[in-house]
C-alpha cells in the first residue's frame, strides 16, 4: 500500500500529496515551491525561493527517512530562464549548500507561469529507497 508522506509541523496539503512513498521503495515527492511550512513566501528572490524550494524537498524526504542521496531525479519549472543563466553561479552554490555534491538526472522546464502567483520555480523530485 501507498503511504502518504507529510512533514510534521507543515499545514496540510490541498488537493495533492507533498509526498507518495510506494510499497517498491520508490518516493514521488510533488511539485515544491518557495514557501515555508506555513505556506507562505518568505522572499521574492529567485535564490531565497529556490533555496526554500530544496529544504522542503529535504523536509518531504527526511519525513520519510529519506535523504539527498536517495534522489535519482529532480524536474525544475522556471518563469524566468533569463535569471536562472544570470544567476547561474548563485544557483549552483545554493544547490551544493542544501544537496551536496549530489547531482541526480535532471531536467529544465521553462513555463508561463505556476499555480501560486508568487512562485518563481517548482522542483519535483522522484527518490529511491531500499529499507
Amino acid at each position: 500500500m501507498n503511504t502518504v508522506v507529510h512533514p510534521h509541523g507543515w499545514l496540510p496539503a490541498k488537493g495533492y500529496a507533498n509526498g507518495i512513498f510506494t510499497i517498491d521503495g520508490h518516493l514521488y515527492i510533488g511539485g515544491q515551491i518557495g514557501w515555508n511550512a506555513q505556506q507562505q513566501f518568505e522572499s521574492d528572490d529567485f535564490i531565497l525561493q529556490m533555496r526554500q524550494t530544496l529544504q522542503n524537498i529535504v523536509a518531504v524526504l527526511n519525513a520519510a527517512g529519506a535523504s539527498v542521496e536517495d534522489i535519482v531525479r529532480l524536474t525544475w519549472y522556471v518563469i524566468d530562464k533569463r535569471e536562472y543563466l544570470a544567476r547561474q553561479a548563485e544557483v549552483g552554490k545554493a544547490y551544493r549548500d542544501i544537496m551536496g555534491r549530489h547531482f541526480p538526472a535532471m531536467t529544465m522546464v521553462v513555463v508561463s507561469g505556476l499555480v501560486e502567483d508568487r512562485a518563481l520555480l517548482e522542483i519535483e523530485a522522484t527518490a529511491v529507497i531500499f529499507r
